[in-house]
């Protein structure tokens, strides 16, 4: 089988990994120990580089929906037999509701079918592939129960049904009947550790208490604003790509899905950002999320540490690794023949200025929170302040990772001024009176340059870097976060142009020359418009951009505006949380409200 559409996918999730299931019922990503973990599924980047596949016989069509406030996907598959259904979902701890759901999860993947009408032939495909495709391994039978072991990864397959082992696979046929129900498990364990209890498969109802998980989180975080049924899930997909133990947000549940067909832009968002901390604490918040929101900043706090005179990492793995360096995985031929798949990122090793900012303006919104502030959170901020004082004048890689050289981007130094202004208004809480004074200068020199030397006067617009001619939408944010108004002359004139020159029906590149639109910067095109004033027009251009979703609304990372294909890891965090966030801004705009200095919630 070819590379099905990145689109197709629907994301399982269990507070500690995600799967990817298409819509022809085959599970083509799953890396079960963690997210960043080695795959044993990944059909997504190469047609044998594994897959568990369960379908009906001949031609069919599919409905398929996550079960209400829950990721547990179910998919109707109509035939000319009849209906049957499929459910599948990564279970959740027994009990475990809340803010517990995830924490410990038994690391199974169960799925359950149900025939619906007449009498429908089924076919499955179980076939593991290890770290990558590097490994093949032995079935070994055992009690009906295939198990498989490679290294340090250990698979046991169980069901309703005979389950007979070949040598590197199980193929299946059957046939379901109106009424019955077959259901099949896959346990992950480590080969050296204690093996996770798994659902048992006899159980009347395997799933129930991961749908009831599920819907204890969702029922516990309402929205009461504009889109509040997409709030809702979009703020349950961020859950879902939140690794539960330490309450880091993944970037996206893959690697190396291409920004570009063909193209080698394709790098591991298996990991957590700094860049993305403020925007995803933010959208937490307006989620009604507060307790993810702070644990994602004492995250933040542990993972960085005591800096010093140290360079800020960029992005860690999920527990708080730094050393997250790439490599090539030669075993996998991409997505669409998308090469290289890459592990790893070395975006980590890159000076990114806006950093600072980031975690300075999570620690604003969380200030109420931070009383006291524990002395460890203050070493830390006023670091961070000390450091943006002091390389703000240095170029970086940007917004954007820009791999081939560092420039002084914009983004970049609006978060210097976001560092500064946000330890001045700590005030006292953070440093003496001297330090304060030295970081109130520091900001309004930071902000007149950014004012004198951001603006282009003969392109009429801020543009991306200092001294260049080339428009980019990272410039969208210095009204979202207060930098200058909206409705000022030079960014309003800034917000129009980016509108013309890179958007593409209503949908918006990051740059001229940028294959795709990114999801992200429509949404912040929305936030600015509604910032401006602008309300229904914003709301005609959130309805536009929200409807490019998938049909379980998921978005990637962008979005080929001409074929109107999902591009780029898959689900994308950046995406979901544009979303909630552009959703708030028009909720706000509803009631004449505009940016304040206290911001969100």
């Amino acid at each position: 089988m070819a590379n099905d559409r990145i689109a197709d996918h629907g994301l399982l999730a269990d507070g500690r990994s995600a799967a990817l299931v298409d819509r022809d019922g085959s599970v083509n990503w799953w890396s079960p120990e963690r997210f960043d973990a080695p795959s044993v599924f990944a059909r997504l980047l190469d047609p044998d580089g594994g897959h568990w596949s369960l379908r009906p016989h001949g031609r069919f069509e599919v409905h398929r929906a996550y079960l209400p406030g829950t990721l547990v996907l179910r998919t109707v598959f109509r035939t000319g037999q009849g209906e049957v259904a499929v459910t599948d979902g990564l279970a959740l701890e027994p009990g475990a509701r809340g803010h517990e759901i995830g924490r410990r999860s038994p690391r199974a993947l169960v799925r359950v079918v149900e025939g619906i009408s007449g009498a429908v032939p089924m076919t499955m495909s179980y076939c593991p592939r290890f770290e990558y495709a590097r490994r093949d391994a032995y079935l070994v039978p055992e009690n009906g129960a295939p198990r498989v072991t490679a290294g340090p990864t250990t698979l046991t397959l169980t069901g309703t049904l005979p389950l007979v082992a070949a040598t590197d696979q199980v193929a299946l046929d059957f046939e379901v009947h109106a009424g019955q129900r077959e259901v099949f498990t896959l346990g992950y364990a480590p080969t050296y550790g204690t093996a996770p209890a798994v659902p048992d498969p006899h159980h009347p109802d395997p799933l129930a208490e991961t749908v009831r998980g599920w819907r204890s989180w969702a029922d516990e975080h309402p929205f009461h604003g504009d889109h509040a049924d997409l709030v809702q899930r979009n703020a349950l997909v961020l859950q879902g790509l939140t690794y539960q133990p330490s309450g880091a947000v993944v970037a996206a549940a893959t690697t190396s899905l291409p920004e570009e067909l063909g193209g080698d832009r394709n790098y591991d968002y298996r990991y957590a950002w700094l860049r993305d901390f403020c925007l995803t604490l933010r959208a937490l918040w307006v989620a009604a999320c507060p307790t993810e929101a702070g644990r994602l900043f004492d995250w933040v706090a542990s993972a960085v540490g005591r800096v010093g005179a140290s360079r800020v990492p960029v992005m860690f793995g999920v527990e708080g690794e730094r050393d997250l360096d790439e490599q090539t995985m030669e075993t996998l031929r991409g997505y669409a023949d998308s090469a290289p798949v890459r592990v790893g990122n070395q975006a980590w090793r890159q000076r990114q200025l806006d950093v600072p900012g980031e975690v300075l303006d999570a620690a604003w919104r969380l200030r109420d929170h931070l009383t006291p502030m524990p002395d460890p959170i203050r070493d830390l901020l006023r670091d961070l302040a000390d450091q943006a004082a002091a390389d703000w004048r240095k170029p970086d890689a940007g917004m954007w990772e820009a791999r081939d050289a560092e420039r002084h981007y914009l983004s970049s130094k609006v978060y210097c001024w976001v560092a500064l202004d946000r330890a001045v208004r700590f005030g006292g809480r953070l440093g003496d009176a001297d330090e304060v004074a030295r970081w109130a200068r520091q900001r309004d020199e930071v902000r007149e340059v950014i004012l004198r030397q951001g603006w282009n006067a003969g392109v009429g617009a801020f543009t991306g870097a200092f001294g260049s001619d080339r428009l980019d939408a990272s410039v969208l944010v210095m009204p979202i976060i207060g930098f200058l108004p909206a409705a000022d002359p030079r960014m309003r004139a800034t917000i129009d142009l980016i509108d013309q020159r890179l958007g593409h029906g209503g949908l918006v590149r990051r740059w001229d020359g940028d294959p795709a639109t990114f999801h992200l910067c429509s949404f912040w095109l929305v936030q600015c418009l509604a910032l401006a004033g602008e309300r229904d027009r914003a709301a005609r251009l959130f309805e536009t951009v929200a409807s490019r979703a998938n049909d379980l609304g998921l978005f990637a990372e962008q979005l080929d505006a001409h074929t109107g294909e999902q591009l780029g890891n898959f689900p994308q965090a950046f995406s979901h949380i544009g979303l909630i966030l552009a959703a708030w801004q028009l909720s706000t705009a509803s009631t004449g409200a505009t940016y304040s200095e206290e911001g969100f919630p």
